[in-house]
């Protein structure tokens, strides 16, 4: 008679998983799966974010550029005194546009730009009063998806 094959179940060891294990297994790994999900979805959110931050800086460093390229109507850049401007005929940068045009032309065209690239995008330039150096105060305004009050970017000028 053999003795291993006679000996009693308490003496023997089961091997192998209960249900019970398997199922807080299961638990455990669906939790830590929803937590990668979110980081993934916070991952999106911060990439978005960081893109449109990234065309707003460029849009202020645009008008930024087109203050000083037309030094003569820098006041014609005063976007709460100009209005949303108008569409000139300064094509190019056109030699015989007037500098007050060629203002008007560049506000109408860099608004367009920032309603276009920024979702409920607006933007203004305003002169700061009373500066002895021409400084202007460039704002650009934007509604993130998610967020209750729309970001903003501002950049301080001084020419």
């Amino acid at each position: 008679m053999n003795p291993i094959l006679h000996t009693p179940r308490s003496v023997r060891r089961d091997r192998g998983f209960t249900l019970v294990e398997s199922l807080v297994a299961m638990v455990v790994i669906s939790v830590g799966m929803l937590g990668i999900a979110a980081l993934y979805v916070e991952g999106l959110r911060a990439g978005r974010t960081s893109v449109y931050r990234t065309v707003a800086i460029d849009l202020a460093s645009d008008m930024a550029d087109r203050i000083r390229a037309n030094p003569t109507a820098r006041a014609g850049y005063d976007v709460d005194a100009a209005g949303a401007g108008v569409e000139g005929d300064c094509v190019n940068g056109a030699a015989d546009c007037a500098p007050a045009t060629l203002a008007a032309d560049d506000i109408f065209w860099w608004k367009q730009s920032v309603t276009a690239l920024l979702p409920q995008g607006a933007a203004s330039v305003v002169t700061v009063p009373g500066a002895e150096i021409s400084s202007y105060t460039i704002t650009i305004n934007w509604a993130e998806p998610g967020v209750d009050v729309p970001l903003q970017y501002a950049l301080a000028v001084q020419l």
